[in-house]
């Protein structure tokens, strides 16, 4: 029934991994399923035989999915089942997309569908580190035209040494975090974290890592030439007019090539310009109705010669489109505490682009919930990343974050990460969000940036600042010509060969994302691009610090204020109350948030107030009830209900004792009528606690003047003598 093929890679460090094709999902064009220790990954791929007409780009999906059922799991949702993709899932989906996208060729135009699930988990296994492996896999035992394969792989440093897929539990030590992908011969997509680290590391950690994705390269021609699929459909998906093309770069390539060399600044400027000359060699052919040019081919064409003009431009006369030189930066203006009602805010305005960032300080109650297949959890740091239409000056639907925005948000919250004080030491839930109101290249740096001054606004210690500066490349293999740019435009990024982001305070890099679209990138032109990145990144941070130098030394006034106090264990329900009676009714009458957790053999309260009184209010309150009764000792006690016998007393939070008719004055009392009012605060002093009952016995008599006693038989006896 099934006709299967397996084949093992041996990676370094002693993990296997096999792959196997013709047992799963066998209708699918091309399907694997990838093991390594008890993870198991499905990949299956489908792509149509004809591309729609008019699309002249790869319409290629990509969706990662972790099967809660993979980690003996169910889900927390309320319909129990998976639903829309994580955060998280959609993270490791972009990664497989951009490892993917540029090796397909560029005349393949078919609608393409990749399915990447987790089936089984290992504990000890990131299964992202391996899903591009499976994907690419699943595309070489197909016969869908490919240029790959392609392999990616996790490299971590840990303990000074470079390690391949370590264990998640080693990650967690790992001074660098990267995941890298690409061919046999180069490298096409980086992303990760670090911690401070350098250039040179950075580059040696990609070297370690490409070594290894050639021996999955390996593995997967191996398992290809096994199948027997090296021999892809044909396809035709392109029609062209060569004459068309040729007309339309004599006359054109020079109008297009002076408009950017005007070096505006202006990016509706440049479009309009552009636009004026295609309108005009597009004007005869829309008045002669018997004129059949294809309107598509010539905006196609058209984007040609923009393309090639603009290359040029950089790298004949090392000239860009906004006239800068190759490592200028656009003029930048910050400016913080912008939003009085913001707890820290900060505007972030680098040529075009422009952040509107904000810092909320939140409670534990604010922590973010992550409920996924392989982990479940708390966050108490998170970033959104907002990029609405207006930003572009185009018209867009909000329909909630797109992957874009998630993938940008990502690295803007795993670069100030870096640098945000230990869980153990941050009372505070942490809530950075950026607007991006106008865009025109880096706005995720922008967003860095602007982030790391909304929270030195609000007054957070973070341990430096963070700046972020995206690099682009252009180059030519014919000639042999590039050009590194920083900071770059929209129109480089998308005329360009690299987009290339990099993260740091002055000591190092934080955080790092690349895509390469070109073959043939040398570690040479990666160390000038990290080198010239390190010049920008500190250019950034000398205008950030102008702003302000460090965080402020206390949050604003309308910030919540934490205080968090240890108590023994025996007390946490006392505090807590029945059905959490008490402190609900202590966060009620004090206006404080007040979170309880078990943490060992202690009970962690951590109060959250944003005035003084509040916090006095409820650190008393949680004093008293944890405060153990000295016989004694005298304390203010209110009146809770009164008996023919005395009243009853609460001296302590939630801790009552009798006031004997006989011990509220020296006089005798014949009832109570009278004497107390229920809810009046008197003084009374413990003097008892029954040993078997555990019964507190209160006096008032012993705290007010005893009266003299008269002498009556003394004085009779005078009175006789008299």
């Amino acid at each position: 029934m099934f006709n299967i093929h397996t084949q093992t890679i041996q990676m370094p460090g002693g993990k296997d991994i096999t792959i196997e094709t013709g047992k799963l999902a066998r209708q699918a064009d091309g399907s694997i399923v990838l093991r390594c220790g008890n993870a198991m990954l499905l990949a299956t791929v489908v792509a149509a035989k004809e591309a729609k007409e008019g699309v002249d780009f790869l319409p290629l999906s990509v969706d990662y999915q972790e099967k809660f059922a993979a980690a003996g799991k169910i889900p927390g949702s309320f319909q129990r089942r998976e639903g829309r993709l994580s955060d998280n899932e959609i993270l490791i989906s972009r990664l497989i997309d951009r490892a993917l996208r540029p090796i397909f060729p560029e005349d393949f135009h078919a609608d393409v569908q990749v399915m990447v699930s987790l089936i089984s988990s290992d504990p000890e296994v990131a299964p992202d580190a391996l899903a591009a492996l499976a994907a690419s896999a699943a595309i070489s035992v197909s016969d869908i035209p490919f240029n790959g394969p392609i392999s990616e792989v996790r490299v971590a440093k840990i303990n000074g040494e470079y390690v391949i897929n370590p264990d998640l539990s080693e990650i967690e030590k790992a001074d660098m975090d990267l995941i890298v992908a690409g061919t046999a011969d180069n490298l096409n997509m980086v992303e990760g974290e670090c911690n401070e680290v350098s250039e040179l590391e950075m580059i040696e950690a990609m070297k370690v890592a490409h070594e290894a994705i050639k021996i999955q390269v390996a593995g997967q021609k191996a398992l290809e030439a096994a199948v027997g699929a090296t021999e892809k459909r044909e396809y035709s998906h392109e029609t062209h007019d060569e004459a068309l093309k040729e007309r339309m770069f004599k006359e054109l390539y020079d109008e297009v090539y002076a408009v950017g060399a005007k070096g505006s600044a202006n990016k509706t400027e440049r479009k309009e310009g552009y636009q004026a000359i295609l309108d005009k060699f597009v004007a005869p052919i829309e008045e002669n109705e018997d004129d059949e040019t294809d309107m598509g081919l010539v905006k196609r064409y058209f984007g040609d010669i923009k393309y090639k003009a603009s290359r040029d431009l950089v790298l004949e006369e090392r000239k860009r489109l906004d006239g800068r030189q190759l490592t200028e930066i656009r003029p930048i203006e910050c400016e913080v505490d912008y939003l009085p009602g913001a707890h820290g805010s900060a505007l972030f305005t680098r040529g075009e682009t422009q952040s509107l960032s904000t810092t909320t300080v939140g409670t534990k109650l604010d922590e973010q919930l992550i409920d996924q297949a392989m982990y479940s959890g708390y966050s108490k740091f998170y970033l959104h990343y907002n990029f609405p239409g207006f930003s572009t000056g185009e018209v867009k639907p909000n329909r909630g974050a797109s992957r874009r925005e998630i993938g940008h948000g990502n690295l803007a919250q795993r670069s100030l990460k870096k640098v945000m004080p230990a869980e153990e030491s941050n009372p505070y839930t942490i809530r950075v969000v950026s607007d991006i109101l106008e865009s025109n290249g880096s706005s995720s740096m922008a967003t860095v940036c602007a982030g790391c001054l909304s929270l030195m606004d609000a007054g957070i210690p973070i341990a430096a600042p963070v700046s972020g500066i995206a690099m682009g490349l252009i180059s030519d293999s014919e000639t042999g010509k590039w050009a590194v740019l920083s900071d770059i435009l929209g129109d480089e990024d998308h005329l360009g060969d690299m987009d290339f982001k990099v993260t740091g305070t002055e000591k190092g890099i934080v955080a790092c994302q690349m895509d390469i679209k070109v073959d043939g990138l040398s570690f040479e032109v990666l160390e000038q691009a990290l080198n010239q990145a390190k010049d920008g990144r500190l250019h950034i941070l000398g205008k950030m610090k102008g702003a302000l130098e460090k965080p402020r030394e206390d949050m604003k006034p309308n910030a919540p204020r934490a205080f968090t106090m240890r108590i023994d264990r025996e007390f946490i329900g006392a505090v807590i109350g029945p059905g959490g009676k008490i402190i609900q009714e202590m966060q009620r009458e004090s206006g404080a948030t007040i979170n309880i957790e078990e943490v060992g053999n202690e009970g962690v309260v951590s109060i959250f107030a944003t005035n003084d009184k509040s916090m006095e209010m409820a650190k008393n309150r949680i004093k008293g009830i944890v405060a153990v009764p000295e016989v004694g000792t005298v304390y203010d006690a209110k009146v809770k209900s009164i008996q023919p016998f005395g009243a009853f007393c609460e001296f302590l939070p939630g801790k009552e004792g009798l006031l004997h008719i006989s011990e509220i004055t020296w006089e005798r009392l014949p009832s109570m009528d009278g004497v107390l009012e229920t809810g009046e605060e008197i003084q009374v002093k413990l003097t008892e606690v029954d040993k078997k009952t555990g019964k507190f016995r209160l006096s008032r008599k012993v705290l007010l003047p005893r009266p003299e006693r008269s002498n009556n038989k003394g004085d009779q006896q005078k009175a006789n003598e008299n």
